[in-house]
């Protein structure tokens, strides 16, 4: 059984990020960047799966520039056995990102995609969900508990009543939610082997998509600052402030 994982740039979890100052977007320079904490997850999952005689092989996917080859080493410091790079230096949103993982699923044949729910830079939560649609494979969301079974999945997931259990025929895709497992810190040792498994680097036009962007950002803003709070005398005050001031009554 083959997983496939797909894992993504973004800036690092502990960074404050900064908006540039002509409101294009997000100031990445000299920042420090990552892989996807979710995506992270997938992987360890995978890698779980792995170790315990159920799958045979763990390939990580990546999605964007040259750089994007050391979240596919940490990814493979953690367990997966190679990498693919899809390098491309145009902004890629979760279509184009599904599309690509589409045109890998067809060539790889992997029976599961784990991927991370989100990513933490757009929370788009859109490129699994694409990913199923256009492969027309089940798909399991913001799973906490994976089981995999001879041709089919078992994954529990939280909701807002509880917890939900779903069994789904394979191949799937399933995405990960934060309380599926914590994962393990890449020793030297591992880190150090992962810089000789093999790393393919291929172009979105030698899987024949096109990730022209669909959407445009038109401006990038700070949240505005949250301002002071005010004392008020008595109730009358507080439901005469809420409802002409701040107008949500």
């Amino acid at each position: 059984m083959k997983i496939l994982v797909p894992v993504k740039r973004v800036v690092d979890y502990n960074v404050k990020v900064r908006v540039k100052a002509d409101g294009t977007g997000v100031d990445i320079a000299n920042v420090k960047m990552a892989m996807n904490p979710f995506d992270e997850i997938a992987v360890e999952e995978a890698v779980r799966l792995k170790e315990a005689g159920i799958a045979t092989e763990v390939v990580a996917v990546s999605c964007g520039v040259a750089a994007c080859q050391e979240t596919l080493r940490a990814a493979m410091a953690i367990g997966a056995d190679r990498g693919i790079l899809v390098e491309t230096e145009v902004e890629l949103q979760p279509l184009a990102v599904a599309k690509l993982l589409k045109a890998l699923c067809d060539k790889e044949q992997p029976a599961v995609v784990i991927c991370g729910k989100q990513a933490i830079d757009d929370d788009a939560n859109q490129t699994g969900q694409m990913l199923a649609a256009l492969m027309g494979w089940p798909q399991a969301t913001f799973a906490s508990k994976v089981t995999l079974g001879e041709g089919r999945a078992t994954v529990m997931r939280e909701i807002d009543g509880g917890l939900e259990t779903l069994e789904i025929k394979l191949p799937a895709v399933v995405t990960t939610d934060l309380r599926l497992n914590e994962p393990r810190y890449a020793t030297l040792p591992n880190i150090m082997k992962a810089k000789k498994k093999p790393l393919d680097t291929v172009k979105p036009a030698d899987l024949g998509v096109d990730v022209t962007p669909r959407l445009a950002t038109l401006k990038v803003a700070e949240p505005p600052k949250r301002s002071a709070g005010v004392r008020v005398a008595d109730v009358a005050q507080l439901v005469d402030k809420l409802k002409n001031e701040a107008k949500v009554i």
